[in-house]
């Protein structure tokens, strides 16, 4: 063993806390939260009635009235799906479109106000948003959501 090597000269230097927070750990993003995101930024474009199907909805607004049903993830996330992975997702939107309107503009704004929300906010890269039109909200048509019986 030489001098140089005794006295640790040639020897890698470890430093504590090198790199940027940035590279220290992991994050995962659950699909849930991505559900969240997507439905609420669908639920602010101009001529989405609703999100899910009529069945859906009937559902959620009962289980939105019983105490400790759920109803407050259920009512954002209802009509969404999302599949999250490490660095991507891909959602899968259900919605309801107030009649007179284009479909094909409202679709493509809840595309767009969707894709811009949730890589903004999880910095996921969305691969596709594909949205199904389930129904038409008619004017004289009253809402699908069944009367609470609780008082």
């Amino acid at each position: 063993m030489t001098d140089s090597e005794r006295s640790g000269e040639n020897m890698p230097v470890t430093k504590r806390g090198g790199g940027s927070a940035a590279t220290r750990g992991r994050t995962t993003i659950a699909d849930g939260v991505v559900e969240k995101i997507a439905g609420m930024a669908a639920r602010d474009v101009v001529g989405v009635h609703a999100m899910g199907s009529g069945f859906s909805r009937t559902l959620g607004a009962v289980r939105d009235r019983v105490p400790g049903g759920g109803g407050g993830k259920a009512g954002v996330t209802r009509g969404v799906k999302a599949e999250v992975g490490e660095v991507q997702t891909a959602l899968d939107l259900e919605i309801v479109v107030d009649y007179g309107v284009s479909i094909g503009d409202v679709a493509g704004a809840v595309r767009e106000n969707v894709i811009v929300a949730v890589e903004r906010m999880t910095g996921l890269e969305v691969v596709e948003v594909n949205i199904a039109v389930s129904d038409v909200k008619l004017p004289d048509e009253e809402e699908d959501e069944p009367e609470s019986r609780l008082q």
